[in-house]
């Protein structure tokens, strides 16, 4: 009996590590792939061919109309990876923090400034449906099945990659706040060694900002120089079983740290101050002080103008009075009598305030204008 559990304990090893999750997005351990049953608050579910989507009672209407776009976007990923991910997704969808986090896997509770979490591994994935309201909305859920596609088609993704290539397949490459964290890396010579962030990743914010946007922008070279038919080819390696490594050497004739030493020579050009003084970047950066030096030039011509025209009003008046001089002299010495002063009244046209004069009283008024009362008689 004891060499049938010992045995029983021996065979099922090897199932267990192989079912083991990986990474979840935002870097954490990913729960193991075991049959668990559904959450308490899941109200209802509605399918599309390659979804499945779970909802609590109040995120119904957010799942509906998730479902009628969510195949587009996956078809999206489809012309740009040239793939497809095997299997049905699945999508947690609840609102409010409460509902969001009892939607999580066992095991797999998402950071408290996390938004929507990927199981690649599960091919899971969580949302906040207040979340996909806002303004990032599309870009979160997008970045998220990116995560689920990486981690369907492979398992041995760098964690650079899996980062990279989902910002990659959102867009969020072009985001500004890219650009200004590479431009500080350069500044600062902070720029990270990829074999640094294959597992890991920074804590410090700053170092997350600079590790994202060069992990995003590296595959964005990776893919506008050696294309898209590499990029697939990569992906298939690593589907297969190769390692990252074999997988990269194999899809673009190069090693990694070949790529890597030609990508970051040309970051200094591309992000340094040379292509920020003739880009439209500078224009926006500078356009807040440009309205202000604006402003104040004018209020300098303004007031310039002012004292002009005060300058030239006194001078007239100096004019008109060296004038009336000069005719003064003339006329004493003609004997004739002198000119008449400037009139400064007012035109006939013009209201002129009537002045009110002193009214007299009968002597039987009071000095105010009021009369006495009248004696009475008895």
């Amino acid at each position: 009996m004891r060499l049938l559990l010992l045995l029983s304990v021996l065979l099922a090893a090897p199932l267990a590590l192989a079912q083991e999750g990986g990474a979840s997005t935002h870097g954490q351990e990913e729960p193991a792939l075991v049959p668990r049953a559904l959450p308490d608050t899941v109200a209802g579910e509605v399918t599309t061919p390659r979804f499945r989507i779970l909802y609590t009672k109040r995120a119904e209407g957010s799942a509906r109309a998730l479902a009628q776009e969510i195949e587009t976007v996956r078809e999206s990923f489809v012309k740009v990876l040239g793939r497809d991910w095997p299997g049905i997704t699945e999508i947690r969808i609840g609102v409010g923090r409460e509902e969001y986090e009892a939607l999580a896997l066992p095991g797999g509770r998402p950071p408290r400034w996390a938004v929507a979490l990927a199981y690649p591994t599960h091919g899971i994935v969580l949302l906040d449906a207040l979340s996909l309201k806002g303004p990032e909305g599309p870009i979160t859920l997008r970045h998220e099945l990116a995560h689920v596609a990486l981690g369907q088609l492979g398992r041995t993704w760098p964690r650079w990659f899996q980062e990279g290539m989902a910002q990659h397949l959102t867009g969020e490459r072009i985001a500004v706040t890219h650009y200004a964290a590479l431009f500080r890396a350069v500044a600062q010579d902070h720029v990270f060694h990829f074999e640094d962030l294959a597992d890991g990743w920074p804590d410090m914010r700053a170092d997350v900002e600079i590790a994202y946007a060069q992990s995003a922008d590296f595959v964005a070279y990776l893919a506008g120089r050696h294309g898209p038919g590499a990029m697939g080819e990569l992906l298939d390696g690593v589907s297969a079983g190769e390692r990252f490594e074999t997988a990269f050497g194999k899809a673009f004739h190069s090693s990694l740290s070949v790529e890597e030493t030609a990508w970051s020579e040309g970051l200094s050009t591309r992000f340094g101050w040379l292509p920020l003084t003739t880009s439209m970047q500078l224009v926006w950066l500078l356009a807040p002080a440009l309205c202000v030096v604006a402003y104040i030039r004018r209020r300098h011509q303004h007031s310039a103008r002012l004292e002009a025209m005060a300058a030239e009003e006194a001078a007239e008046d100096a004019a008109e009075a060296a004038a009336l001089r000069v005719l003064a002299a003339e006329a004493a010495q003609q004997g004739l009598p002198p000119p008449p002063p400037q009139d400064t009244s007012p035109p006939e046209w013009a209201e002129v305030p009537r002045r009110e004069e002193p009214r007299e009283f009968p002597e039987d008024f009071a000095a105010d204008g009021t009369r006495p009362p009248k004696p009475t008689l008895h």
